[in-house]
């Protein structure tokens, strides 16, 4: 329950709503028990059950005396108005009543909507907040499809607990103020109740603890499953290409009816508590009618007073069955808060210093320190990257160049701090890098991938993301700088066309001319480029690498290269292999050498 608590912390943010609801609730409360008690007197003078005193009681807080003290005046009302008369101000009195009993549950209702779709929407932002600022190296070993499980269906599932806040604010007033009235009725018949009633706490226990363990592992399992349908529709071509439809299909069923049965435990658990709270009411019950009766005979309770009793009993059960769900909710839900809490409170390693440095532009060169980096947070073992000292100067083309597995991409990913150094450190403009603000340090970085990360948008919209303040003008002058003007003028809306999920309505060639010319709008100092022809064919790599040569004029460019001869022409060729740098120079420098590049450029010679 301790998750629960911390989720249920955020109602502080709403303390207006709050009070109005509880508020409107205890109302409510007073209207239905005023109800209620209008009972004793319609019942009084329907079946005179009572003598009528002979002289006006002394009203006293005593629920003989009181009790008397309104039968001595309702009588006299009787007998000055009628039988009728008096029915119809009672009668009259109940319907009021009523009236405003329903009015104020329905205000109650209205701001508890208020505070659960609020809550709802924070507990949104806050995680997907947190999912935009955690590392990437989180992501490495989770699961995308249960990712997006917890962020919408563990959710969910908390909106269903939130929902059963009006439970539990108003159901425990309900009960303590019929409760206050049993006992001002008759404390020895209330105490029957209170008999049973540990036995109840007891079995109401073990069956939410059974349930929050079962809940836990459906909510397991339901991850698993929305993982395994997200991957499926991430590698469709791939599935249907090796012919596997029917293997991710059993995969999918077997998940599927994992979760099944683990719900199915679930269900069991959670409806068992209400029939069990209802047989120990009853109980209850059944000792009260017994004693009472008694109490009735020997004269020690009125009996308009019982049947007063009785009712306001039968009414108190059904605010302790609520309670019971509730709880058996926020149990259910507690395991999707654990795993809500899990993402919420992952540490986010990529921490920026407080009152860091604001890098207002890049002016001199960018230095690598001794820098080591390991994935699993090692010094020594398991290095990626191993001592690389490397100095970029501003203006100039510095290429990284190696076999796969060398540690480029992890190279370039280090400086917008994707990652964190494992040891050493980077510096721009002398200042390092963790000293520097996040968001200032990557503004200065445009980067072009292999991989197009572009949105379900139109054209327009995925060149301008990142960019502020742009104009039409603007998007069209950096699509023509990066050559893709000449496909997007020939699309049915132009740069208003969508481009369908991940660009896929576009060519390959297409979408990472548009990546190029998200770059030239965001106009940074330095451009990060991973190997952004690798995966075209010649058509389309002349087309992309003349975007890429006309962004590149007066930049700094760190350019992973997998194609040799893009990059003959650059400043700097660095020749990495294991993690270390093995060679660095000019094309012809390096080729002199004799070493691993130009075995790289015989290769690519030969192929």
């Amino acid at each position: 329950m301790k998750s629960m608590r911390r989720i249920l912390a955020y109602l502080r943010y709403f303390p207006v709503p709050i009070t109005f609801n509880v508020l409107f609730n205890l109302l409510h409360i007073l209207c239905s028990l005023g109800a209620y008690v209008l009972i004793i007197p319609f019942v009084e003078l329907m079946f005179g059950l009572n003598g009528v005193p002979e002289t006006e009681p002394e009203l006293a807080l005593n629920q003989k005396q009181l009790v008397d003290w309104a039968f001595w005046h309702l009588y006299q009302y009787k007998a000055a108005h009628g039988l009728w008369g008096c029915l119809l101000i009672v009668a009259g009195g109940y319907v009021g009543c009523s009236l405003l009993s329903n009015f104020f549950r329905f205000m109650a209702q209205v701001f508890l909507g208020i505070v659960r779709n609020k809550l709802i929407e924070r507990l949104r932002n806050d995680i997907y907040h947190k999912v935009t600022i955690l590392p990437v190296a989180f992501f490495n070993n989770k699961r995308r499809g249960d990712i997006m499980s917890r962020m919408s269906n563990d959710i969910a599932d908390m909106e269903w607990c939130v929902a059963v806040l009006q439970s539990l604010v108003k159901e425990p007033i309900n009960v303590i103020v019929f409760a206050c009235m049993l006992v001002f009725v008759s404390w020895r018949l209330f105490v029957l109740f209170l008999v049973v009633l540990p036995l109840g706490v007891w079995m109401i226990a073990r069956i939410g603890k059974r349930l929050k363990s079962s809940s836990q592992r459906g909510q397991n399992e339901l991850g698993r499953l929305s993982a395994i349908l997200e991957e499926s529709l991430a590698s469709l071509k791939a599935v249907k290409s090796f012919g596997r439809e029917d293997d991710r299909e059993k995969r999918f069923a077997n998940a599927n009816s994992r979760y099944s049965r683990t719900m199915v435990k679930v269900a069991r658990s959670r409806e068992l508590s209400s029939p069990l709270s209802e047989i120990l009411g009853t109980l209850a019950l059944v000792f009260i009618l017994i004693v009472g009766g008694w109490q009735v005979i020997d004269g020690s309770i009125q009996p308009s007073v019982f049947i007063f009793f009785v009712i306001i009993f039968a009414r108190i059960i059904p605010p302790i069955q609520a309670i019971v769900r509730a709880y058996n909710t926020l149990l259910k839900s507690s395991a999707s808060a654990e795993r809500f809490l899990e993402i919420l409170d992952a540490d986010e390693v990529i921490v920026e210093k407080p009152n860091a440095t604001v890098l207002k532009g890049f002016d001199d060169r960018i230095e690598f320190h001794d820098v080591s980096f390991s994935y699993k947070g090692a010094v020594e073992s398991d290095l990626v990257l191993s001592h690389i000292n490397l100095t970029v100067p501003k203006g100039k083309t510095i290429a990284i160049v190696g076999p796969s597995g060398a540690g480029k991409t992890t190279l370039v990913d280090l400086l917008p701090r994707f990652y964190d150094c494992t040891d050493g450190f980077i510096s721009v403009d002398g200042h390092p890098i963790r000293d520097l603000n996040i968001n200032s340090l990557r503004a200065q970085f445009g980067l072009v991938s292999q991989n197009c990360i572009l949105f379900n948008d139109t054209v327009a919209n995925n060149i301008a993301f990142g960019a502020e303040g742009y104009t039409a003008e603007a998007i069209r002058e950096a699509a023509r700088v990066a050559h893709a003007d000449e496909f997007i003028d020939l699309l049915p809306q132009g740069y208003d066309t969508p481009i369908g999920d991940r660009g896929l309505n576009l060519s390959g060639g297409q979408r990472q001319r548009l990546s190029i010319a998200r770059a030239v709008l965001r106009d940074t100092p330095i451009l990060l480029l991973d190997e952004a022809t690798s995966a075209l064919d010649a058509e389309s790599e002349r087309a992309v690498q003349q975007g890429l040569d006309a962004l590149m004029q007066g930049r700094t460019s760190i350019v992973i290269a997998h194609r040799l001869s893009t990059i003959r022409h650059a400043d700097l060729i660095v020749v990495l292999d294991h993690g270390r740098i093995v060679e660095q120079g000019t094309h012809d420098e390096l080729l002199s050498l004799g070493g691993l590049y130009k075995k790289l450029v015989d290769m690519q010679s030969f192929a």
